[in-house]
């Protein structure tokens, strides 16, 4: 970036035609081209060799055009969003630290305060009856072997069908749809265990009996509250960046959620959690880790719950659970195995616990299904997809296309 000033903003920073058409995403042609049309100006530079933008001007037309800045690390697509913060091995909801907001609120009051920026202290999301018998009937429907994301797939459906305004999508509407979509989602799910369900109640509360058998127990009850909060977003997660997709071609917020949905079932993202599950269930039934570790490494299969690619050390989300299931009594077994899968693997590689690896501790310890991680992530992350989709609303449509690069070949080719 040059420094040469415009005539009349002595202090605005100026851009070489290079720089303004990588930052347009165009080609230097382009940039001339929006010169002749009025739509940027120039200032021939210093010894009359080529011209220079003002880059707040070249980005307010970027962002008229959909363009994207470069990423740092150059070539990937960049969004800009006021939603999350991951910086310095630390994460951030609006600019707050949100393992301080799962220490302090409920999940409904975080998602509540996403959306709104308003904190509504003992905020409750309610299902409207019509639409959770719907969702009931269809989840009732599928084959007894269906997984928890096959249900919420087609409760999502169930809830868009009896919701003749989806597609109304100004603000008020979305968040309508929104805070009756996610307890009709956890409603829908099959209980396991025999609690009933109080009106009132918290969301955490009204999953718990859809995860396990076991009675309520406050203390890993608060775990799984601070989980829900937690997973609510992650920046352009997989699954977000489907949902904003959606939400740029005006899809309503149901098909958004499902969107999300659809991508969060592979098995490097939302099921992950089953995969640590799994491992450390079988370190605590062996009473000790090192051999399932040395059995992962000789098969040439990666260590579940370790490692993240947004952290250099451990992730700050799988910090703060450990440290609420220390004061779950149950939970020491599990934590033990857990701390021990960290430390054999370090001889190996250097990788920390992720949060794949603390819903697994609180899995095993309560005797949920492997896939219950996974349950609790898509619960969550519904909220933040639902998120995304306001901001997204707000943007120009369709802004989120990609050029593709044929490879086939050349035409003209014979008929088949």
């Amino acid at each position: 970036m040059t420094d040469q000033p415009e005539p009349g903003r002595p202090d605005a920073p100026r851009l070489t035609t290079r720089e303004a058409a990588e930052l347009l995403g165009v080609k230097p042609e382009t940039v001339y081209a929006y010169v002749s049309r009025g739509q940027l100006s120039s200032v021939r530079a210093a010894g009359g060799r080529g011209s220079t933008f003002d880059a707040r001007e070249v980005r307010a037309l970027a962002r008229r055009s959909g363009r994207r800045e470069p990423s740092p690390a150059g070539g990937d697509l960049v969004f800009r969003t006021g939603i999350t913060l991951i910086e310095d091995d630390r994460y951030y909801l609006r600019g707050v630290d949100a393992t301080e907001l799962a220490r302090r609120h409920s999940y409904e009051e975080v998602a509540e305060w996403l959306w709104t920026g308003e904190l509504r202290p003992g905020v409750r999301f309610e299902a409207p009856p019509e639409t959770l018998a719907a969702a009931r009937r269809t989840v009732g429907a599928l084959p007894a072997h269906s997984g928890s994301t096959d249900r919420l797939r087609v409760a999502v459906t169930a809830a868009a069908a009896t919701d003749p305004l989806r597609f109304d999508l100004s603000p008020q509407a979305v968040l309508s749809s929104a805070r009756s979509l996610i307890p009709t989602l956890v409603g829908a799910l099959p209980v396991v265990g025999g609690a009933s369900e109080a009106a009132g109640d918290s969301l955490a509360r009204q999953l718990w009996p859809r995860l396990t058998a076991r009675p309520v127990d406050t203390p890993a009850l608060a775990v799984l509250d601070a989980a829900l909060v937690l997973l609510i977003d992650h920046d352009l997660a997989a699954s977000t960046l489907a949902a904003r997709v959606a939400a740029s071609a005006h899809a309503h917020p149901y098909a958004v959620v499902s969107a999300g949905l659809g991508v969060l079932e592979g098995p490097l993202h939302g099921a992950a959690s089953g995969l640590a599950h799994r491992m450390l269930q079988e370190a605590v039934d062996r009473g000790s880790a090192v051999p399932v570790v040395a059995d992962h490494l000789r098969t040439g299969r990666r260590v579940p719950g370790l490692g993240h690619r947004l952290y250099r050390g451990e992730d700050p989300r799988a910090r703060t659970l450990f440290a609420l299931l220390e004061d779950v009594p149950q939970a020491a077994g599990a934590l033990a195995a857990a701390r021990e899968v960290v430390a054999t693997t370090a001889r190996h590689a250097p990788l920390h616990a992720n949060i794949d690896l603390a819903l697994a501790v609180l899995s095993v310890t309560c005797g949920m299904a492997a896939e219950a991680g996974e349950t609790v992530f898509a619960v969550s992350r519904t909220a933040g997809w639902i998120a995304h989709a306001l901001e997204e609303y707000g943007e120009r449509p369709l802004r989120i296309r990609p050029s593709g690069q044929y490879t086939g070949p050349r035409p003209p080719q014979p008929t088949p």
